[in-house]
C-alpha cells in the first residue's frame, strides 16, 4: 500500500516536471506579441487600417473632384474662346467702350478718306480701291490689335505683384474678398480696372467662378486662367491657397524673365528685319528726290502704278513672313 502511494506520487511529480520543462522550452510570448494581441483584441490595428483606407478614399475623391473641375473649366474655356474672338470681345479686351457699330462707322470713314485722297492725286482707281480697303479694314484692325497687345502686356507685368498682395493678405488673416478689394484700389492699370469689375460683380451677388470667367473673357491670358483654376479648385476641394498662389506668382515671374530673355536674344533679328523692310521704300524716296523724272513713270502711267501696287503687296507679304519668323510666343 505504501509502495503504491510512493509510486503514484513519483508519477505525479514526473508529470509536473515534464509539463514545466515543456512550458519552459516552448516559445513564449514576447512583450511585443502580447501587446499586438491586446491591440487586436481592443481593435487598434483594425482602426488604424480603417483610418488608412478612409484617407486613401478621401485622397482619391479629391483627385476625382480636381479632374472633374479641370475638365469642366477646359470645356468652358473652349466654348468661351470663340466669344473672345468676336469684334465686341476684342473691343472689351482693348479697354474700349465703343460698340461694333462705332467701329464699323470709323472704319468706313477711314476708307472713304483714303479713297478720295488717292483719287485726288490722280492715281489709278485700282490703287485707290486698294488704299480704301487697307484703310477701312486693315488699319483699324491693326490699331485694335496693338491696343489689345499693349493692355495685355501691362496686365501680365503687374499681375504677379497682385498675387503677392493676396498671399500676404491671406497669411495675415484677411479673407480673399478683402484681398481682392485691396488689389482693386492699389494696383496698376489695367489690373486695377479688371479687379474693380470683379469686386463689383461679387458685391452684387455674382459667384467667384462666374466673376473670374468674365474676367478671362475680357483678358484672355494663360496667367489669368491659371489664377482662375487655382481659386476654383481651392474653393471646391480646399487646400493652402497662399502657398498655391505664391507658387503661381513665382512661375509667372519665371515666365516673364524667359520672355524678356527671348526678346533680348531676338533683338538682332528684329533689327535686321527692320533694315531689310525699310530699304525698298527708303531707296525709292531717295531716288525720287535725286531724280524725279526717273521715278515719275511709276506714278503717272497705268503700268507703273500697277507695278507699284504689286511691289507694295509683295513687300507687305515679305514683312509678314519676317515678322512670323522673329515673333516668339511663350
Amino acid at each position: 500500500m505504501g509502495g503504491d502511494l510512493v509510486f503514484i506520487l513519483a508519477a505525479v511529480c514526473a508529470f509536473v516536471a515534464v509539463a514545466a520543462a515543456g512550458l519552459a522550452l516552448a516559445p513564449g510570448d514576447s512583450g511585443r506579441a502580447r501587446k499586438a494581441r491586446v491591440a487586436v483584441a481592443a481593435g487598434g490595428p483594425i482602426q488604424r487600417g480603417q483610418r488608412k483606407v478612409a484617407a486613401l478614399d478621401a485622397a482619391a475623391h479629391k483627385r476625382r473632384q480636381i479632374q472633374e473641375t479641370l475638365k469642366d473649366l477646359e470645356a468652358r474655356q473652349r466654348a468661351e474662346r470663340k466669344k473672345s474672338l468676336t469684334l465686341r470681345g476684342q473691343l472689351e479686351q482693348a479697354g474700349l467702350t465703343a460698340t461694333p457699330v462705332h467701329f464699323w462707322i470709323a472704319s468706313g470713314g477711314l476708307a472713304a478718306i483714303a479713297l478720295l485722297g488717292v483719287m485726288a492725286t490722280g492715281l489709278h482707281p485700282a490703287i485707290a480701291a486698294a488704299a480704301a480697303i487697307a484703310a477701312g479694314l486693315g488699319l483699324p484692325r491693326w490699331i485694335l490689335a496693338m491696343m489689345r497687345k499693349g493692355r495685355q502686356a501691362k496686365f501680365t507685368a503687374n499681375f504677379a505683384d497682385a498675387l503677392d498682395i493676396i498671399v500676404r493678405g491671406i497669411k495675415s488673416g484677411l479673407p480673399l474678398s478683402e484681398c481682392l478689394k485691396v488689389i482693386a484700389r492699389e494696383s496698376e492699370t489695367p489690373v486695377r480696372q479688371e479687379f474693380q469689375l470683379l469686386v463689383e460683380g461679387l458685391s452684387v451677388g455674382v459667384d467667384l467662378d462666374e466673376g473670374l470667367r468674365r474676367m478671362t473673357l475680357r483678358m484672355p491670358l494663360s496667367e489669368l486662367s491659371f489664377f482662375m483654376i487655382v481659386l476654383v479648385i481651392q474653393q471646391k476641394t480646399g487646400g493652402n491657397l497662399s502657398e498655391a498662389l505664391n507658387n503661381l506668382a513665382n512661375v509667372l515671374r519665371a515666365r516673364k524673365m524667359m520672355r524678356e530673355k527671348v526678346q533680348a536674344l531676338s533683338s538682332e533679328a528684329k533689327a535686321s528685319a527692320f533694315i531689310i523692310g525699310s530699304l525698298p521704300p527708303g531707296v525709292a524716296i531717295m531716288v525720287s528726290i535725286m531724280s524725279p523724272a526717273y521715278m515719275e513713270p511709276l506714278f503717272t502711267t497705268p503700268l507703273g502704278q500697277m507695278m507699284l501696287m504689286g511691289g507694295a503687296m509683295w513687300m507687305g507679304i515679305g514683312i509678314l513672313i519676317m515678322r512670323g519668323m522673329i515673333n516668339f510666343k511663350l
